[in-house]
């Protein structure tokens, strides 16, 4: 009797379910995916490196699935929330009828079961279809061989989201025992007949409200926008807390000074439904501004860790082919202890390699070997001569005192010609900086505008350029060159040698023998090291070593901003759909007091319409403002990264909020609407 009764319960209910089913199978579906992608690697075939890859991408999707569960649990008893509070009335039946509260919680709780079980056999076959898309993204980030790929399922992601869902579900019935235990029949039977009173706040407090959160807001944005040379830790939090603060100030405002708005212009307010159809929206605000804070704020996130990862991903596979035009560089300080003070001398890597029984050149094409020289009197603060103070104090981060690292005019441009760049041309009085690092180029730049005159060796010379020449001397992953100078041969001192490069190009093209050349290489620099009685800071970086840390950085970021991503934006739709759905059940006896005063199906289905819309919107709107800055914020953190266009990103971005985002808004609207006319 009671399977027939929760079987019937579903099949009658199912327009009240299909916000809560949608939700489930979705949650299933990324659960299983992003569980699932280790396993995919793994099939695919990967270098032992990458494998390490593959396992810290495991480990990082594992912990953050403990957030995600915690995050789709309490989505779970949210909508168990909801459901219940939709059938208050047949619960009254139930107990007048005189059931007890012991068989209504069974009847939950095969219902329970019932959606849990479609919802998880349909969420897994979804994530599994998924799952054999996704991995043309993993092979695309692993540079895998799709021709390995074959139908995977994945046991192990199978089991851990079926365990994960089966304690939701298992919470879930149990809050709804508690709610049960409590019911009261009369409270049961007068659920739908208290109707919200809608309180006019006082328009000058929302308005004096709106402008403070405004304010705030502005310089907030300012700050992490416009200032962030000068951000600190504690600076970056302060503007945090003031903009979640304004957040919830915005809100509250809104939801006071809406309806005065509409209500002061009599020919919009008149016209049509409209009148009720604001008095809806200002009461749905009213009664959830601390949700729609919460979703405004999840969902900027969103934006900005969807474009991130997206960003990340394009700027690095671009630097991989700029940035890295050697297949190794090898830099070779040396130090000599003096009265218990280290201090730079000059060696020669190649005569000790040689001495070790290592031929720097024997399997190398090309190569350049030079070395670098550094004046006690060039510093990065003297370079930036009369701007100096300025330039500190705007950014304090500057390590002024530091001593700046000068090349020969001859060897940077031999460079030059081995990776095939521009190289540098300079009058005997001139200098040059090169930097391709964003936030450096512009405050070097500054010097170099004002005509700074530096001494290098004794020699006064001026600034070749008013802007930065882009270039490095190492291969790099991200564009970390904070600036170095190039001087005439005539300038320098060779007393002052310091730091050996020897940097090349390997004879063969065979991936594993240049591991195999890397292995010897990395092996003899501590060789030399132990051989000699200087103390030596060896810096090998080949071609190899910077793609694979790369490809780690890329999968991991991608793989974590889409995850968090995809489930902040799953929970924002479904809290605003379950909200939306709430208030139109108790708001009922109001489309059908509309029907009774005239109102036409038309005019009332296009004021739910105009509800849903606002009600879904607002936060949008308000978190698209925010990533405006967020994004802007993080550019210049992803600076080091490499320069970047957006705009791919973005869009990247926009299209999966509106898939999704779009889709809850569809599927609100259409259970809203059968809501309201179910008692038509």
């Amino acid at each position: 009797m009671l399977c027939k009764l929760s079987f019937g319960n579903i099949r009658r209910s199912l327009r009240d379910y299909a916000i809560y089913f949608f939700t489930l199978v979705i949650g299933v579906s990324v659960f299983y995916v992003f569980n699932a992608i280790s396993g995919q690697a793994a099939m695919l075939a990967v270098t032992e490196s990458r494998n390490e890859t593959v396992s810290l991408l495991k480990t990082v999707l594992s912990g953050t699935s403990i957030f995600v569960a915690g995050v789709l649990g309490l989505l779970i008893v949210y909508a168990s929330r909801f459901l219940m509070k939709r059938r208050n009335r047949e619960f009254a039946l139930y107990m007048t009828l005189g059931m007890g509260k012991g068989r209504i919680s069974a009847i939950l709780l095969l219902e329970t079961v019932i959606i849990g079980i479609g919802s998880l056999g349909v969420g897994l076959l979804l994530g599994i279809g998924l799952s054999q898309i996704m991995s043309a993204l993993v092979a695309n980030l692993f540079e895998a061989d799709m021709s390995m790929f074959r139908f995977h399922i994945s046991g192990e992601a199978v089991g851990r989201t079926m365990l994960c869902f089966t304690v939701m579900y298992l919470v879930a019935v149990l809050f709804n025992s508690a709610v049960v235990s409590r019911m009261k029949l009369i409270d049961l039977m007068q659920s739908g007949r208290k109707s919200e009173q809608i309180r006019l706040k006082n328009p000058v407090a929302c308005a004096i409200m709106f402008l403070i959160a405004a304010a705030a807001l502005g310089i907030a944005y300012y700050e992490a926008g416009w200032k962030f040379a000068a951000m600190s830790r504690n600076k970056l939090v302060l503007c945090i807390a003031v903009g979640c603060a304004a957040t919830y100030l915005l809100f509250r405002s809104v939801s006071g000074m809406l309806l005065r708005v509409v209500m002061s212009a009599k020919s919009v307010y008149h016209r049509g439904l409209n009148a009720f159809t604001f008095r809806q929206i200002s009461s749905k605000i009213n009664t959830a501004v601390l949700s729609m804070t919460v979703i405004c704020l999840m969902l900027f996130l969103t934006i900005c860790a969807l474009s991130a990862a997206f960003s990340i991903r394009n700027v690095l596979n671009a630097n991989l082919k700029s940035l890295c035009p050697a297949d190794f560089a090898l830099k070779w300080t040396a130090y000599e202890v003096r009265d218990e003070v280290h201090q730079q001398v000059y060696d020669d890597a190649e005569q000790r390699f040689a001495a070790c029984g290592l031929d720097l050149r024997g399997n190398v094409r090309e190569a350049v070997h030079f070395h670098s020289y550094l004046d006690p009197g060039v510093t990065m603060g003297s370079s930036f001569g009369t701007l100096r103070e300025e330039l500190e104090q705007a950014n304090p981060f500057l390590m002024t005192d530091a001593w700046e690292e000068i090349f020969r005019l001859s060897d940077y441009n031999r460079l030059m010609q081995l990776y095939g760049r521009e190289t540098l041309s300079l009058n005997a009085d001139e200098y040059a900086v090169v930097c391709n690092s964003d936030l450096m180029r512009g405050i070097r730049s500054r010097a170099l505008e004002a005509g700074t005159v530096i001494r290098f060796f004794g020699h006064p010379l001026r600034p070749h350029a008013a802007v930065c020449t882009d270039g490095f001397v190492e291969p790099m992953g991200q564009r970390l060159n904070e600036g170095f100078f190039v001087v005439p041969d005539s300038a320098v001192s060779e007393e002052s040698a310091a730091a050996d490069y020897f940097i090349g190009q390997y004879a063969s093209e065979d991936q594993a023998e240049i591991a195999q050349f890397n292995k010897t290489l990395a092996e003899h620099c501590t060789k030399v090291q132990e051989a000699t009685a200087l103390r030596i800071a060896p810096n090998l970086r080949t071609k190899q070593q910077i793609g694979e840390e790369s490809i780690t950085l890329i999968v991991v970021s991608t793989f974590l901003g889409l995850y968090i991503g995809l489930v902040f934006l799953i929970s924002c739709g479904a809290i605003l759909a379950l909200k939306e759905l709430s208030e139109s059940a108790d708001s009922v006896g109001r489309y059908e007091m509309l029907r009774k005063l005239g109102a036409e199906e038309r005019e009332i289905t296009r004021s739910l319409f105009r509800q849903t819309g606002v009600f879904f919107l607002l936060p949008l709107l308000l978190a698209c403002i925010h990533a405006v800055i967020g994004i802007r914020f993080a550019s210049h953190i992803l600076e080091a990264l490499g320069r970047q266009r957006l705009g791919a990103p973005v869009f990247a971005a926009a299209a999966i909020i509106i898939l999704i985002y779009g889709g809850y808004f569809a599927v609100t609207f259409v259970c809203g609407k059968s809501i309201i006319r179910g008692r038509k």
